[in-house]
């Protein structure tokens, strides 16, 4: 069984006209499970318009209200069923929605999830509580996590944003802070762009989308971390670039392609 997922921070629900641009290239690509991060108003009127854009990519979605941000879900595409699901509003600054189906492989848990923009202890906090609370074999982890990961050298690019945006991503001693993504590797999680990734990684910001935090540093802030089990099982990562996904948000959607 081969296993298509695609996470994307959609940028405020895909307001002024860009939700439209975001159903046609989750259409085209046609993912088994789509994370989606940023739905701003998709709770409202009993998750209309979720209900509404799950319906159209004939899709189920589980969507986990914010308490202070914005919502984020998980979309599953038939014949995989969900066994078990969750939305998950404390400890987070967004949330965390969780998925379980049966593969022929065993269960696999997707948790679509946002971490703190703009606090970096909290951040961390975040990644820890989540990292120990999915812990099955086959669990992935996967969403903007508004994380630098360990392994790059950072000093360069985050040179070149302004100061406002660039404390979001230094640590006390003013080097770039990496420790949320260093929680999860610790935890035993796999950035599957370090074993299967294509190109550079680069996930903010679009061409045409905006994203004037970012600045032209380009930045990797969108993640797929698997446990290890899951991870030897990932065959291609990618961004996908592009038509819509130029324009349709300030991310890149991210996919990974899983053999299952």
């Amino acid at each position: 069984m081969t296993l298509r997922l695609v996470t994307w921070n959609i940028k405020t629900g895909g307001s002024g006209g860009r939700l439209d641009a975001v159903v046609a290239l989750l259409t085209r690509e046609r993912p088994d499970i789509v994370a989606l991060q940023e739905l701003r108003d998709f709770q409202r009127h009993d998750h209309q318009r979720m209900r509404e854009v799950a319906g159209t990519l004939g899709m189920t979605a589980v969507l986990a209200p914010s308490a202070f941000g914005q919502p984020v879900a998980v979309l599953v595409r038939p014949p995989l069923t969900i066994t078990h699901r969750s939305a998950v509003r404390w400890r987070l600054h967004h949330a965390a929605a969780a998925v379980t189906v049966p593969t022929p492989a065993g269960p696999l848990t997707v948790v679509s999830t946002h971490l703190n923009p703009f606090r970096p202890y909290r951040r961390l906090r975040e990644a820890y509580w989540l990292a120990h609370r999915y812990r099955a074999p086959l669990t992935l982890i996967t969403g903007d996590l508004n994380s630098l990961d360990p392994q790059t050298g950072h000093s360069e690019r985050l040179s070149r944003l302004p100061d406002l945006y660039r404390r979001r991503h230094l640590a006390r001693d003013g080097g770039p802070d990496t420790r949320a993504i260093a929680a999860f590797q610790t935890a035993g999680f796999t950035d599957l762009w370090r074993t299967a990734g294509e190109g550079d990684g680069l996930t903010v910001p679009t061409s045409k989308g905006g994203g004037h935090e970012f600045s032209n540093a380009g930045m990797r802030l969108d993640y797929l971390l698997a446990r290890p089990a899951l991870a030897a099982r990932a065959t291609r990562a990618r961004v996908i670039r592009g038509d819509e996904a130029e324009w349709a948000s300030d991310h890149y959607p991210l996919a990974v392609t899983l053999d299952l």
